[in-house]
Order: structure tokens, then C-alpha cells, then sequence
């Protein structure tokens, strides 16, 4: 079983519990699911790059990621309804807690500069949203066989109510919030 669910049900559970004062077990927060998502500009132009960033997805998530497409058509951006233009991955369950685990172990330290990520990046509904400038902090990621570095979007969606249950959550979880 993943180390964060264990710490889930033997330390992050009570203390929300206890905090908040819930009157059921069924009230406490949980992490619902993680969505990782990488916009693809060029995929227009260059059809490999599309493939590349799945690749990529698969490695640094464990589970293949499905491409995302154009819901509107831009003439300004030579964009057509339909087209293939990113690529996501949703995770739930196991893998959603060992790719959380890695990415507050591993990957986030290895940020250069960090400093911690935003504490107020909630969306006032009890999820998060984080930023990442490049997939190469993850260690699963080869150097040598990236073709273009990319940012992708991480959102953690969470069962809590308002931000500062969300906040708890994830602080209990060892999110590196910055201080603010």
C-alpha cells in the first residue's frame, strides 16, 4: 500500500478530524484525484511533439496519458476545432498518492531557487492548482532523450469544503507550502 495513504488513515485523518471537529468520519477530507495536464503549442505544426509529451506523461505518472483537443477554432493561433493540442493524465487511488509522495520527496526540492509553493493557489472550493516550469525535475525523466522542455499543470482535487480545509490536507500530507 502507498506509504501517504497509510499516513492518511494513521496521522493526517485524526488531526483534520480533531481540528475541525467533524461529527463523522465521513465529513474529513480526502485527496479525490490529481489531474496532470501539459499544453502543447507546436502540436499543430510538429506531430512528434504530441508524442513526445505522452511519453513523457506515461514515465513521470505511471499510467498512459489520453491527448486533450481544441474545443473552440482560432484563426489567430492557425487552431481548428478538434486538434490535438496537450495532453492529460488522471490519477485516483494508489498511483495518485505514490505520484504525490514524489513529487513533495523528490521532485519539488530539486526546483532550483525553491522556496516553497504558493499557499493561496486554491480556487476557493478546496482544490489546488500548481505550476511546474519543466518536466525534468522529475528523476524518472532522462536528460538526453528530451526533445523541448515543458511546464505542465498540476491540480490536486480534494473532497474539502473550503480552502482551509484544502490547506490542512495538504499541509499534513508535507505539501512545502512557502511561508507566506
Amino acid at each position: 500500500m502507498a506509504r501517504m495513504k497509510d499516513m492518511y488513515k494513521a496521522e493526517v485523518a485524526p488531526a483534520l478530524m480533531k481540528k475541525f471537529n467533524y461529527k463523522s468520519v465521513m465529513q474529513i477530507p480526502k485527496l479525490d484525484k490529481i489531474v496532470v495536464n501539459v499544453g502543447v503549442g507546436d502540436a499543430k505544426d510538429n506531430a512528434k511533439a504530441l508524442d513526445a509529451v505522452l511519453r513523457d506523461l506515461a514515465i513521470i505518472t505511471g499510467q498512459k496519458a489520453v491527448p486533450t483537443y481544441a474545443k473552440k477554432s482560432v484563426a489567430n493561433f492557425k487552431l481548428r476545432q478538434g486538434m490535438k493540442i496537450g495532453a492529460k493524465v488522471t490519477l485516483r487511488g494508489e498511483r495518485m498518492y505514490e505520484f504525490m509522495d514524489r513529487l513533495f520527496s523528490f521532485a519539488l526540492p530539486k526546483v532550483r531557487d525553491f522556496k516553497g509553493i504558493n499557499p493561496n493557489a486554491f480556487d476557493g472550493r478546496g482544490n489546488y492548482a500548481l505550476g511546474l516550469k519543466e518536466q525534468l525535475i522529475f528523476p524518472e525523466i532522462e536528460y538526453d532523450k528530451v526533445e523541448k522542455i515543458r511546464g505542465m499543470d498540476i491540480c490536486f482535487v480534494t473532497t474539502a469544503n473550503t480552502d482551509e480545509e484544502a490547506r490542512e490536507l495538504l499541509k499534513l500530507f508535507g505539501a512545502p507550502f512557502a511561508r507566506a
